[in-house]
């Protein structure tokens, strides 16, 4: 899965949308909530490191297994520091990819069945560019 880098900025505004109290169920329908929790922007939920947080678009099928798909949008933190089984962002001689980090066994893995691991040789350019955080899947289009 290839990535291509959005912004290094920190957000300049907070929007804080309200957030029903309870859980939508995404089976059967259930009775509606009549009061709103309290207000949450989505800057303060998802991102612990402002200075140290960027943006990227994610294009392939190897992190499908995972939900990370083609298009989506990728929150990835320098700060984190990455650990054994974290969805990382990476430089490998070059080549950046969003790929589970298996430090066992110095090697990438996919999300996805067809995709094999990615071996870390040793004196390999590697580099760990962040741990991704979360995702953004867009169900309308949207402009990029």
């Amino acid at each position: 899965m290839s990535v291509t880098l959005v912004s290094r900025r920190k957000a300049e505004t907070a929007f804080a949308a309200p957030c029903l109290l309870t859980r939508i169920r995404a089976g059967f329908p259930s009775p509606a909530e009549d009061y709103m929790d309290r207000k949450i922007d989505l800057n303060e939920y998802l991102i612990k490191h402002p200075a140290a947080t960027f943006y990227c678009w994610t294009e392939g099928e190897s992190m499908q297994g995972i939900g990370i798909f083609d298009g989506d949008l990728l929150i990835v933190d320098r700060a984190e520091k990455a650990r054994h089984g974290d969805v990382v962002l990476a430089s490998l001689d070059g080549e950046m990819t969003c790929k589970i980090l298996d430090i066992h066994h110095r090697r990438l893995l996919a999300a996805h069945e067809d995709f094999p691991p990615i071996p870390i040789p040793e004196g390999a350019s590697f580099e760990i560019e962040g741990t991704v955080i979360s995702s953004v899947r867009l169900f309308r289009d949207r402009p990029r």
